[in-house]
């Protein structure tokens, strides 16, 4: 350890929280435009329709879903697979940028899938998957048969894997709408939106950031969120324009110097968050948000549930039934906390669900 960690301020997990939850736009809703908030925070994790627009009614102050729908109906928002190899909803400038970036992890992820890929030249099948795609978009099943017919050895899921992997595809709507149906047909991001893809950003502005949405964090913290290895060299660069902490670990936390940093007794309201919102996914040590007693709780096997936060940390899972919203708590609420967490899901409702009628109840324990 460098006598300037050991040097260094030291931010205890609450203080790490405050901080962290300040850059999310969880301490107090914020008035910033979907799609202004969907860029600050670096895009939203989306595997499915819904998380974005949970993610956001938590965060911002009268959004509607038509605010992010909107956007996205105009190419102004996309949703297209980058960090950790997962679909976040991203701005279109971000997208442009932020695939090239992250580009060596889907390069690694090929690597997964040479067996099934024995034979097949990769630039010429990024070649054919981009006319494919620009000709009409196409759904993954669409493009392993067309693939297909060019590789009849290969195997087939590797085929759209690889596509996916070398060409940077995003779902076209109405898939991602709010209220919408609609299956997942891609084409590439450049036709979608109409202009080229423009050079990856450096990796220094990018950490710049990520401070900003999710920081104070260290390398590996920000190596979790990008899934890149081999970003030291860019923290060291910045290290004389940016503040040095640690944690109580010792681990050596890098901050922008202005940053918002409030104090550890700061109220922290409850929160309805999506499943695999990114504050639980975008640092290497959890403990900020997740307390090491509930780390597993929130998902069983493949499953994963929507999370609660009380006093800003995770307390608990909810999911919306036919009729309820259900809240499952992993300790005991008091009765001021059931009673703030029932308005925080009441106004959940009122954002995403106007006019229709849920009750909220409290359920048991996950896995009890």
């Amino acid at each position: 350890m460098t006598k300037t960690t050991t040097s260094a301020p030291v931010l205890g997990v609450r203080a790490l929280n405050r901080a962290t939850l300040d850059r999310q736009l969880l301490l107090r809703r914020s008035g910033l435009s979907a799609k202004a908030a969907v860029g600050h925070l670096l895009g939203l994790q989306a595997q499915n329709v819904r998380p974005p627009y949970y993610a956001l009614a938590a965060r911002l102050d009268g959004f509607t879903p038509e605010a992010l729908s909107e956007p996205m109906a105009d190419r102004e928002v996309v949703r297209i697979v980058t960090m950790r190899s997962t679909i976040h909803t991203h701005t279109a400038a971000d997208c442009l940028t932020l695939r090239p970036l992250v580009q060596p992890a889907r390069d690694r992820e090929l690597t997964n899938f040479r067996k099934g890929l024995q034979g097949v030249d990769l630039d010429r099948l990024a070649v054919l998957a981009r006319e494919l795609v620009e000709a009409e978009p196409r759904t993954m099943k669409q493009l392993r048969e067309a693939l297909l017919t060019e590789w009849p050895d290969a195997d087939p899921q590797a085929l759209a894997i690889a596509a996916r992997c070398k060409l940077p595809l995003v779902q076209v709507t109405p898939r991602g709408l709010w209220g919408r149906s609609g299956q997942v047909a891609l084409t590439t991001a450049e036709h979608w939106l109409g202009r080229p893809a423009e050079p990856a950003p450096t990796p220094d502005a990018t950490v710049l950031r990520y401070l900003a949405a999710f920081g104070p964090a260290s390398v590996k913290d920000m190596q979790t969120w990008a899934g890149l290895t081999r970003l030291r060299d860019a923290f060291e660069r910045l290290r004389p324009q940016l503040r040095i902490f640690r944690d109580e670990n010792g681990v050596e936390l890098f901050d922008l110097p202005d940053a918002p940093r409030p104090a550890e007794d700061t109220p922290a309201p409850p929160r309805f968050l999506p499943e695999f919102d990114n504050l639980m996914l975008s640092h290497a040590d959890r403990t900020r948000v997740v307390p090491k007693e509930y780390w597993g709780r929130s998902w069983q096997g493949n499953q994963a549930h929507c999370t609660l936060l009380v006093d800003g940390f995770l307390a608990g899972v909810w999911k919306l039934t036919a009729d309820a919203v259900v809240v499952e708590p992993f300790g005991r609420l008091t009765k001021a906390q059931r009673e703030d967490v029932t308005a925080e899901g009441e106004r959940m409702l009122a954002t995403l669900y106007p006019g229709a009628s849920y009750d909220i109840r409290f359920g048991t324990v996950v896995g009890e």
